[in-house]
């Protein structure tokens, strides 16, 4: 199989209470689950079965299939998600991260203004991104399953799920309230730098 639900990498209480153990039981349980089972089914008996689960998403796009493309980008996006949350999260970077971030984005403070303007005002549904272009780190946002992952150049260093299901059971129809919770007590800065070493 390509996709597998990948346990979280805390407990589903770590996070309150910007971030409910409830939230976590139809997110990551459901939704995640739905998206990484629906890939699956897509997959099975043909030879993307056998691929990365990266490979399906960017096979996927490529091949304008928009079903397959949905779920299984939706499956990545989430299993990348968990991964940018962390108990120990917020504050500043450090090192080389915190160095491109003072040069590109005009330092910690002025990234979370401009992370959270991008994320409150993206429309509907869709995800909130720090990625790196090669040159730079940049925000952007992505629709619905779009990602990151297979725009050209982009290398993901975080997201965040801009989807109702992830906040509602917390912050109702705030998004602003749950994007402030996320930079201020969730982002995991370990995890963007990892990402940021790995891709140069």
């Amino acid at each position: 199989m390509a996709f597998t639900l990948p346990a979280l990498p805390y407990e589903p209480t770590a996070l309150e209470p910007f971030m409910s153990a409830n939230t976590f039981s139809y997110h990551h349980g459901k939704h995640h689950k739905a998206y990484v089972d629906k890939a699956n089914a897509a997959v099975a008996g043909t030879p993307m079965d056998a691929m990365s689960d990266v490979e399906v998403v960017r096979k996927a796009k490529a091949d304008g299939n928009a079903g397959l493309f949905n779920n299984a980008a939706q499956a990545w996006n989430h299993s990348f998600l968990w991964n940018s949350l962390s108990p120990s999260g917020g504050g500043a970077p450090t090192g080389a991260l915190k160095d491109m971030l003072d040069r590109d984005l005009g330092g910690v403070e002025k990234f979370g203004e401009a992370f959270k303007a991008e994320a409150v005002g993206h429309f509907a549904s869709g995800w909130a991104w720090l990625v790196h272009d090669g040159q730079a780190l940049k925000i952007v946002s992505t629709h619905d399953a779009d990602t990151a992952l297979v725009h050209e150049g982009l290398t993901p260093l975080l997201t965040l799920d801009l989807w109702e299901h992830a906040y509602y059971l917390d912050y109702q129809n705030a998004r602003p309230g749950f994007v402030d919770a996320y930079l201020a007590h969730m982002i995991n800065w370990d995890f963007a730098a990892a990402n940021l070493a790995a891709a140069h």
